[in-house]
C-alpha cells in the first residue's frame, strides 16, 4: 500500500505512543470520581457529604478520588512538555521510552497503591511516597535531559 501525498516523517514517536496509555489511567480517575457522585447522589464538590448515619467514614473517598485525579493532571502534562522537547532535539528514544514507562508506573503506584490502596481511600500505601519521589525524579530527570541536549545553544 502507498501512501497519498507528502511522506512527512514522524516527529515525536515516543511522545505519541505514551498518550494512549496515559489518556487510559486518566479516565479511569475520572470515572471513579463519576461513579462515587453517582453513589453517593453528590454532584458537585469533592466531599462526600450523604451517607447513611451508620456510615462512619475514616477517610473521604470523593476526595481521594479527586485529589488523584487532580494529582495526575498537575504532573503529567509537565512531563509530556519535557518529553516532546527532549524528543525535538534529539533524545535518545529507547531511553525516554523507559522513562516514560517508569512514570506510568509511579502515577499509578501514587493514587492506586497510595491514596486509594486497596480500594479503601486510606492514603498511606507504600506507593504514594514511591510515586511522588518517582514523578518528582521523572520531571527532574527529563527537564535536566532537554537542558544537556540543548546546551550548544548556551555556548557549552
Amino acid at each position: 500500500m502507498s501512501s497519498v501525498g507528502l511522506n512527512i516523517p514522524k516527529l515525536l514517536p515516543v511522545t505519541g505512543t505514551w498518550a494512549a496509555p496515559f489518556a487510559l489511567y486518566h479516565l479511569i480517575l475520572s470515572a471513579r470520581i463519576v461513579a462515587i457522585r453517582v453513589k453517593s447522589e453528590q454532584g458537585l464538590g469533592d466531599k462526600y457529604t450523604k451517607h447513611a448515619s451508620n456510615d462512619v467514614l475514616e477517610t473521604d473517598p470523593l476526595l481521594t478520588a479527586v485529589r488523584c485525579h487532580g494529582n495526575f493532571l498537575e504532573n503529567v502534562p509537565l512531563a509530556f512538555i519535557f518529553l516532546a522537547l527532549a524528543e525535538l532535539n534529539g533524545g535518545n528514544k529507547k531511553y525516554l521510552n523507559y522513562v516514560m514507562a517508569a512514570f506510568l508506573a509511579a502515577r499509578v503506584a501514587h493514587a492506586d497503591g497510595g491514596l486509594m490502596i486497596r480500594g479503601n481511600f486510606a492514603g498511606n500505601g507504600v506507593g504514594r511516597p514511591i510515586g511522588y519521589f518517582g514523578s518528582c525524579g521523572v520531571i527532574a530527570g527529563l527537564s535536566g535531559y532537554v537542558a544537556y541536549l540543548v546546551k550548544g545553544y548556551w555556548g557549552f
